[in-house]
């Protein structure tokens, strides 16, 4: 498998185990004190902070989600994203393997950047966790309109790479479903069995024993699509109609469609790989959230919590533990 090379990589490579183990010291309990032994901020280098969380939580992390450095040469108020490529490498490699080591078995791990490092990352977390353990890439629309100042293209998703520890034993959570997908179920037949809505009866994948003609209600005979086929067999089809499961239309006429009940639907959705700003919000809902809080030092790339919150529902249970090790204003 490629690999990527950069100078002090061998460095990089035993940084993780060269760093010293370092013990926790307790500062101050906010709220129920047994509460938040259990729902830790560390405060000190990161790298430092997963080595002594190492024999704490050592294989029992569910669910990793950070949002480190992008690495846009840019200098912000309140950390420095201007290194150079290979300075950057060398401190991403030691702390994901260090993660890597947190997870449990059926964890997984969520990692956002933009264009600047996040294939370089896929390159070198494949190396780290298995390239046979990469989940997807997550695109997120980040920004609602376009940027008329900018140079080339104005950017408007960030990736979010994900990762299973392993993936033969991982698998995400549904998403509810929402009131804006039930709503596309109707009942234009008063049909008993509820709520229903029409499903194309072509399928791409050929079969010559269900390619066959269909005679509509109104006389009208029907073939699949050129190159298509039907889904069911004609058997199966005579049956389908006996049991009303065929729409041929209001009039009869069309082509015949699936009757696809609501109560026969899963309870969730299994969610997709472009999310947008409408549904895990964008940008400036996150600098709004940090507002709330802190009007005078607004951290300057901050993550909505709809985000954050559809990564806790697809990646975790109750009580499972979650690690965010580039806390940045704490959305996590």
């Amino acid at each position: 498998m490629p690999e990527l090379n950069w100078v002090n990589r061998n460095q990089a490579e035993q940084t993780a185990e060269s760093v010293p183990y370092h013990l926790l010291k307790f500062e101050q309990a906010y709220g129920d004190e047994a509460m938040a032994r259990d729902n830790l901020i560390i405060q000190g280098d990161n790298l430092q902070g997963l080595k002594a969380l190492l024999p704490l939580y050592g294989g029992q992390v569910k669910c990793i989600f950070i949002d480190p450095p992008y690495n846009t040469q840019s200098a912000f108020e309140h950390y420095d994203d201007k290194l150079e490529h290979a300075q950057w490498l060398s401190m991403m490699y030691p702390r994901l393997q260090l993660l890597k080591n947190l997870l449990s078995d059926d964890g997984s791990i969520w990692i956002t950047l933009d264009d600047n490092e996040s294939h370089y990352l896929k390159v070198l977390c494949d190396e780290i966790f298995g390239r046979i353990n990469f989940v997807g890439n997550v695109v997120w629309q980040k920004k609602y309109s376009p940027q008329n100042d900018a140079k080339w293209l104005s950017d408007n998703h960030d990736h979010i790479l994900v990762y299973a520890k392993n993936k033969t034993d991982w698998r995400p959570n549904l998403l509810p479903r929402t009131d804006k997908m039930n709503a596309r179920y109707k009942n234009l037949d008063n049909d008993a069995r509820g709520l229903w809505k029409p499903s194309d009866l072509s399928v791409k994948s050929y079969n010559a024993n269900t390619d066959y003609p269909i005679r509509t209600p109104s006389g009208r005979v029907v073939n699949p699509p050129k190159g298509y086929c039907w889904r069911l067999n004609r058997e199966t089809f005579d049956e389908y109609v006996k049991d009303n499961r065929i729409w041929f239309g209001e009039n009869g006429n069309n082509v015949p469609a699936i009757k696809r009940f609501l109560t026969d639907v899963k309870d969730g959705v299994t969610s997709m790989t472009i999310w947008t700003y409408d549904e895990v919000g964008h940008n400036q809902d996150a600098k709004k959230e940090v507002k709330g809080f802190n009007e005078e030092t607004v951290f300057d790339t901050p993550k909505p919590e709809k985000l954050i919150q559809k990564i806790l529902t697809l990646a975790t249970n109750e009580n499972d533990i979650v690690l965010d090790s580039f806390l940045g204003s704490g959305t996590t």
